[in-house]
């Protein structure tokens, strides 16, 4: 696959269902450790009544416009970022992290500890750690990172 021929775009509510599938398989794959919460039918839901109408959402598209992968932010917050693992380590998610920091001066996000490869990504991309908690407040009561990326000052 030629990176090159990724294509984003700004997602319709009707990609919901598609960023659903990517979430949930991104993540079985890359946090195997994480308990499953939640059915898919909750997450497709999760995503056409919570994210979609609360998040600005980008998709990344293969040759085929099939979603290989989403960013979805609002508030100050990245809420989600998630490439399909076939496609990871191509830029994909560099890219879709800069269209969530282009019109922001500071911009927030949660992310597991146990999670090094997303962690060692963000801070890539000027992330820096500025709390770490126990967990007791995610479904998953697993200890997480808060992370905050500022734009320089020019």
């Amino acid at each position: 696959m030629n990176p090159d021929s990724i294509i984003l775009e700004l997602a319709a509510p009707a990609r919901a269902l598609a960023c659903a599938s990517v979430y949930r398989e991104t993540r079985s794959h890359s946090l195997p450790y994480l308990p499953e919460i939640h059915s898919k039918t909750d997450d497709e839901h999760f995503f056409q009544d919570r994210v979609f109408p609360e998040d600005t959402v980008w998709v990344a598209l293969d040759e085929n416009r099939t979603v290989v992968g989403f960013v979805a932010f609002g508030e100050g917050w990245v809420n989600h970022l998630y490439v399909l693992p076939e496609f990871q380590s191509r830029g994909i998610g560099r890219r879709l992290l800069e269209i969530a920091k282009q019109d922001a001066t500071s911009l927030k996000l949660l992310t597991f500890e146990r999670n090094t490869h997303a962690r060692h990504f963000f801070e890539r991309h000027g992330f820096t750690v500025v709390h770490h908690t126990d967990g007791a407040d995610n479904e998953e009561l697993e200890p997480d990172l808060l992370m905050e990326w500022r734009r320089p000052v020019d």
